[in-house]
């Protein structure tokens, strides 16, 4: 046994020296100091790194199908009406979502910016009290009440109950409402003169939509919009101006949900209004994403590029509002949070300590042999 210790002892690649004949000195103290506030410092460094996540970041061909896009917008018009701005999407499977109300909510503004009222659209219409039936006869007691579509009636036994059933209905004959003051639903409700009431004030429009995952476009009108021999229109009634100030305001525009990092380019976009009229465009790249955090959460989002232009009316039609033009790229990007691993941290950690303790040796040495030949000349110096 005693044979296997010596072996055993004499494979010792760090033999011991006696304290006796330790030589210490001011530089080596000095040395070793500097070197342990160096070896500490880039020991935090390396334990910061090590708990802080890095995002690793892969792209992919986008394989989902059937999905659909989620938009979040907050978008103000200084010098719009809520009563005359509408919002609609369609995109190239034909699918068409006109003057959306679901999920809209509409604040009236002041020249100030300050808020005079908000509502969800839609929301809050007047008791209609004895109304003209479609017959010509007003509505007794007992009778059901069917008001007339004006002669926009896809069936005889058709109802328009309400202004803005009739607007529907000539919208979907490709009509345009001439004089609203002759229509007996409107004239009851006031829309005429709610939309007078608002002169001079903005608005501001926020809410969502959800759309089919293909390319398409949503957009701010001025007015009830309809489509005729294929061409997107809008029906500006007689009492519209047909030269609006479509200036405005992006506060927040996203395609799905937040994730850390995420950069929306047009969040707080301004665009004011020239001389001109006409339409302005975004046209808009969309990149699916996906971010895993640390914990393993997926957050399913979107992120997007955007270039701009304005179409002026004096080239050709152009329909006073903001057009949203997206298309979805067939690239997915994929974020995913990590921590560098405990075995690289450690390596480094030894890599550092190992590093350190060689390099300050190293000059310790050079400092006390130097030393020792300067002070060796020196005696030789003095005895002859």
């Amino acid at each position: 046994m005693d044979k296997v210790f010596n072996k055993l002892r004499n494979l010792d690649a760090y033999p011991k020296v006696n304290e006796d004949f330790y030589s210490r000195t001011l530089a080596g103290g000095v040395v070793t100091v500097v070197s342990a506030a160096v070896m500490l410092f880039l020991f935090f460094s390396e334990l910061n790194l090590y708990l802080y996540t890095v995002t690793e970041s892969t792209l992919l061909v986008d394989t989902s199908r059937g999905d659909t896009l989620h938009i979040n917008f907050d978008v103000t018009f200084p010098a719009v009406r809520c009563s005359i701005l509408s919002l609609d999407a369609m995109d190239i499977s034909g699918e068409q979502h006109l003057d959306i109300r679901h999920n809209i909510v509409k604040k009236r503004i002041d020249a100030n910016g300050n808020v005079i009222e908000e509502r969800k659209d839609g929301i809050g219409a007047p008791k209609i009290e004895r109304p003209l039936q479609k017959h010509g006869g007003r509505l007794g007691h007992d009778e059901k009440y069917c008001g007339s579509c004006f002669g926009a009636e896809e069936t005889d036994e058709q109802c328009c109950n309400s202004c803005e059933e009739v607007r529907e209905a000539y919208r979907k004959k490709g009509w345009a409402l001439s004089n609203m003051d002759l229509i007996d639903q409107c004239q009851r409700e006031g829309y005429v003169q709610r939309v007078k009431d608002e002169e001079g004030e903005g608005c501001n429009i926020q809410g969502s939509l959800e759309v089919n995952k293909v390319a398409g476009n949503f957009h701010f009108a001025t007015g009830k919009s309809f489509l005729q021999s294929a061409i997107f229109l809008a029906d500006l009634l007689a009492l519209q101006d047909n030269h609006y100030n479509i200036s405005h305001r992006i506060n927040k525009l996203s395609f799905g949900h937040h994730f850390p990092g995420l950069v929306n380019p047009l969040d707080g976009v301004k665009w004011v209004q020239g001389p001109t009229h006409g339409m302005y465009q975004y046209f808009i790249k969309v990149v699916p994403t996906i971010y895993t955090d640390i914990r393993g959460r997926v957050i399913h989002s979107n992120q997007y590029s955007v270039t701009e232009h304005f179409k002026s009316s004096e080239l050709g039609v152009a329909v006073p509002g903001v057009f949203f033009f997206y298309d979805i790229s067939p690239i997915k990007v994929n974020f995913k949070e990590e921590h560098i691993p405990f075995l690289h941290f450690l390596t480094n950690v030894c890599a550092i300590i190992g590093g350190i303790f060689t390099v300050a040796g190293i000059i310790d040495s050079s400092i006390y042999y130097g030393q020792r030949t300067i002070k060796k000349k020196m005696e030789i110096g003095k005895y002859t």
